[in-house]
């Protein structure tokens, strides 16, 4: 048997036909650039998200970057975020003229610490990023009482969280600004890039639909320096055909879930930790392991596919040399960045491929 660690075919073949007229409208129509699908696809993406206003742009990581200027983020300011997220969030900050200050993560969920969050304030401090990281909101509460006590906007990552909810908040309305990618291996994936602001705030989402279109409050008409940032209409069309799947695809990823948490209980391995209050969607499992190059090369060679979210930490990419942080700084996610590993996980998955990669799991610990 072969247990891919995503499978997007599988999900286009049924979705084929839907896709395929989709498509085929928008290129009858030839409304290519903000298009009606971008529009409808924006209403239906805020409903499901629970938010007044969703802004569609181009990539997950310019909805960062537009909802950081839409929040008057620029140079001389400092954002924290977690230093155990994608490089993206980091990068982000870095193109809005402002300083990413990377703290560490919790050893139970890996989410942003609050408490490293506290000492890491600085008068500087104009804006925090936690990451709902995974498929899990990070711990909000905390979050937004300090920035609330030191005036802080707070701006989502929830680039891998859509359908997620704390303590029965939807993510991407817990802060100011909430943050979405469109990769193709989210749990809401376009064929091609996408991400989308939301937001309850009409002066934030106006000052994004500017930002992402050349800063036009109407055409030729430029009230800011923006820039070409738009959500495709053709990938728009093909979203809106994805969203109204989402929540039996998160479901079956929490099946997955459980199916493996079944299986693999009592093996020397730590295993995700839903935390109480939380609605986790998985859109990745990610589990810890020593010995991990071992135990991925002994799967792989039994057709089970893993993947490494992510192996070096932000604080210590090449690319952020310059922030200063030295090996040791960030411990929790020092400690487990070597260790951690993400199993197959996708709305797809059968129950026999589940299985099946549980039982080599077992035999690898055998």
């Amino acid at each position: 048997m072969k247990v891919p660690f995503v499978d997007l075919q599988t999900q286009y073949l049924a979705l084929r036909e839907e896709v395929l007229q989709a498509v085929d409208q928008v290129f009858t129509s030839t409304a290519f650039i903000l298009g009606d699908e971008v529009t409808r696809f924006e209403k239906e993406f805020a409903a499901f998200c629970g938010a007044r206003e969703s802004v569609g742009v181009a990539t997950g990581c310019d909805a960062l970057l537009w909802a950081l200027k839409a929040c008057g983020i620029g140079p001389g300011d400092e954002v924290i975020t977690a230093g155990n997220s994608y490089i993206a969030t980091a990068l982000a900050i870095t193109a809005a003229g402002a300083r990413p200050v990377l703290v560490d993560c919790r050893p139970d969920s890996y989410a942003i610490d609050p408490e490293a969050v506290r000492a890491a304030l600085t008068p500087r401090t104009r804006a925090l990023i936690p990451v709902h990281l995974y498929g899990q909101a990070a711990d909000m509460d905390p979050l937004l009482a300090l920035a609330q006590a030191h005036g802080l906007a707070v701006i989502e990552d929830a680039a891998q969280a859509h359908g997620a909810t704390y303590q029965g908040r939807p993510c991407g309305t817990l802060g100011r600004v909430g943050c979405f990618s469109f990769y193709p291996g989210k749990n809401l994936g376009a064929y091609g890039d996408g991400g989308a602001v939301t937001t309850d705030d009409p002066a934030v989402a106006q000052q994004v639909r500017m930002l992402r279109n050349y800063g036009q409050s109407k055409k030729y008409y430029h009230d800011v320096a923006g820039w070409n940032s738009r959500l495709d209409t053709v990938q728009a069309a093909i979203l809106r055909i994805k969203l109204r799947h989402l929540a039996t695809w998160n479901e079956a990823r929490r099946r997955h879930a459980a199916r493996y948490r079944d299986q693999l209980a009592g093996l020397p391995l730590t295993l995700p930790v839903e935390m109480p209050g939380n609605r986790h969607v998985y859109h990745l499992f990610v589990v810890q392991v020593d010995r991990r190059e071992a135990f991925m090369e002994f799967l792989a060679r039994r057709d089970v596919h893993c993947g490494i979210h992510y192996p070096v930490p932000i604080h210590l990419q090449a690319a952020y040399r310059d922030l200063g942080y030295q090996p040791g700084a960030l411990p929790v996610t020092e400690r487990v960045a070597p260790r951690l590993v993400s199993l197959p996980m996708y709305p797809e998955l059968t129950a026999d491929q589940v299985d099946y990669a549980c039982a080599q799991i077992r035999a690898f610990f055998a």
